[in-house]
């Protein structure tokens, strides 16, 4: 039988809110997403605060997360909702 679907899979990467690095620990991915990093996650970012009229720049972590996802699609030669063409 020959194969008509090639579905692709496909790795959805992408990174927490930046924050304090103690107040990371318990951050979560979105709903659907793994987080790949561990403890504090990874400190290669910067939280703004505003207070009053100054905005101050701090050091921050955040978290690197992925989500697999599978895109529907034919074999060469093969078309259609169900792949059935030639």
């Amino acid at each position: 039988q020959v194969k008509k679907r090639c579905d692709q899979k496909l790795l959805i990467r992408m990174k927490t809110k930046c924050v304090p690095c103690s107040l990371n620990l318990d951050t979560q991915c979105p709903a659907g997403y793994t987080k790949i990093t561990n403890g504090t996650g990874t400190p290669d970012c910067r939280y703004y605060l505003e207070i009053k009229t100054y905005t101050l720049s701090f050091p921050g972590c955040r978290h690197r997360c992925v989500k697999e996802f599978e895109q529907p699609e034919c074999c060469q030669g093969h078309w259609g909702p169900d792949c059935r063409g030639k």
